[in-house]
């Protein structure tokens, strides 16, 4: 069945036979999952079996997107189909930040709830939760994920590296003890609890820099918190309980809404810091944690995919596979990434990685994989997960009202394979604004460092603005500025445009 034959089914059928046309859809979004991390994207050093499977069987994208280089910036288009640049408190949050999404605006969740679907979100969060203020840790956490369109949530706030080292479920912390109340803050240090400053002799795994203060796990974070012990999470058994969460949602949705289309939202931590695969793969990729947790992730993706199986729903269910950010090595920890990359190109052909401003930033792996509508194959359309909240709306026979999704595309049609292109310019976000048209790239101007301090990407910071073919030159080598200052300039004009106009979408 065509896509808009689908679409003339949903604005015409009852609830009870639409149940029987719509794919189920599971977004699977990994974090800093590189390109050339999977084995499907030209990784030599390591093999991602159930990753490539997705390729395999699924489109695999090869100018795909996500919104920004990094975590928060990224995940907040993808939930409102707006750039994060365009709004002030939207970058990497810490763990006890207040809500970013506003509760009642248009979202992926809330479109899908609204066609029908019975929504889900497992994993990491990183949007921030409660009032201005913050979270109350012990009582009830409003508003959330099931106030921007989520019908349950299992959930960790914010990253491994950042406190509170609990996981939420719906409203409330899994397993929280009243008479152990928790206390974070991200200001001042809270409680005795000992940290990674202080006592350095407690630790299991040493910071390479910052994430020195509460130790929890013998593993030093950011942020201070005291309280919550029977709530504390075990990090290597993180990738299997948010996995066996995303199972049970799908296994009951299947047992208990037969017909009733479901979106489950599932975003692993692997493979950010801290980097603590379970024992069972520790050791397995010998190129140390980093690749370890890639191999978990990788079993992630399988366990999914053998569920969908199992289940007999994989024909009519519709997968996206993707990263919320590029690549990055050392991040924090002494755990012996970078000395067993052995070889390993995270980025593969592309320039620079997490935060930064050349195509290794945001180039990730993208797969959508549905057996029953999309055939297998490669594609070269120029996506971006922005691009999800239009392109389901449209889907699902529904339409965006002129506030809703600013900068989000209806790339449906290239999505499923129907269409060899996607959109005909994208805005990246990094240290500072990026703008691709076709295979041209212009990086505006910044006086920032070229390499970063810490993690030793290089930005693609220029005081002088850059200018790339990527068609010719993918790793981003010949800056054309010079040669073509005309373009130069279009293209920074067409950007300040986009950035004043406060909407790309007609």
């Amino acid at each position: 069945m065509g896509r808009w034959i689908l679409v003339a089914l949903l604005t015409v059928l009852p609830a009870t036979a639409l149940a029987q046309t719509r794919p189920n859809v599971v977004l699977i979004y990994m974090d800093d999952l590189g390109y050339g991390d999977p084995s499907s994207y030209g990784a030599t050093k390591v093999k991602t079996p159930n990753i490539d499977r997705l390729a395999r069987e699924g489109l695999r994208f090869t100018d795909a997107h996500s919104p920004a280089g990094t975590c928060t910036p990224s995940r907040y288009p993808l939930m409102t189909g707006e750039y994060a640049f365009r709004r002030k408190g939207t970058g990497i949050l810490p763990g006890d930040a207040a809500l970013i999404v506003d509760p009642g605006r248009t979202t992926l969740p809330s479109v899908m709830k609204k066609a029908g679907y019975v929504t889900g979100i497992v994993g990491k969060w990183h949007l921030g939760l409660g009032p201005q203020g913050g979270p109350d840790w012990n009582g009830e956490i409003v508003p959330g994920p099931l106030d921007v369109g989520f019908d349950s949530a299992f959930i960790m706030a914010a990253t491994g590296d950042r406190v509170p080292t609990v996981y939420i479920e719906n409203r409330r912390v899994v397993g929280l003890d009243p008479r152990d109340p928790i206390t974070v803050s991200y200001q001042k240090k809270v409680g005795d609890w000992p940290t990674g400053r202080e006592n350095p002799d407690l630790l299991t795994m040493h910071p390479s820099h910052g994430h020195d203060m509460t130790i929890v796990n013998g593993i030093s974070r950011i942020g201070w918190m005291t309280g919550g012990k029977t709530a504390l999470w075990k990090d290597e058994d993180m990738a299997d309980l948010f996995t066996s969460k995303a199972v049970a949602f799908i296994e009951q949705q299947v047992e208990q809404r037969r017909g009733t289309p479901f979106f489950l939202y599932f975003a692993t931590h692997d493979l950010h810091v801290p980097r603590v695969p379970h024992p069972r793969f520790a050791g397995s990729s010998g190129m140390g944690p980093r690749g370890d947790a890639l191999l978990e992730g990788d079993w992630s993706v399988g366990v999914i995919l053998e569920t969908l199986d199992r289940l007999k729903i994989a024909s009519n269910t519709m997968v996206i596979f993707t990263s919320d950010n590029g690549p990055v090595v050392d991040d924090g920890y002494k755990d012996e990434a970078v000395a067993k990359l052995g070889g390993h190109t995270p980025a593969g052909p592309l320039r620079g990685g997490k935060g930064s401003n050349f195509e290794g930033g945001t180039r990730v792996p993208f797969v959508v994989r549905w057996p029953r509508e999309v055939k297998p194959g490669v594609s070269n359309a120029l996506v971006s997960q922005v691009d999800l909240l239009a392109s389901f709306t449209a889907f699902t026979g529904q339409k965006l009202t002129d506030a809703d999704a600013p900068d989000s595309f209806d790339v449906m049609s290239a999505l499923l394979g129907k269409a060899g292109t996607g959109r005909d310019h994208l805005v990246q976000q990094a240290t500072v604004l990026s703008l691709r048209e076709g295979t041209w790239k212009y990086i505006e101007p910044s006086k920032g460092p070229r390499v970063t301090a810490n993690t030793d990407i290089e930005t693609g910071n220029d005081p002088g603005g850059q200018l790339y073919d990527l068609g010719r030159d993918l790793g981003e080598r010949q800056n054309l500025a010079a040669r073509l200052p005309e373009r130069m300039k279009e293209m920074a004009a067409r950007l300040a445009k986009i950035r004043e106009a406060g909407r790309t979408r007609p």
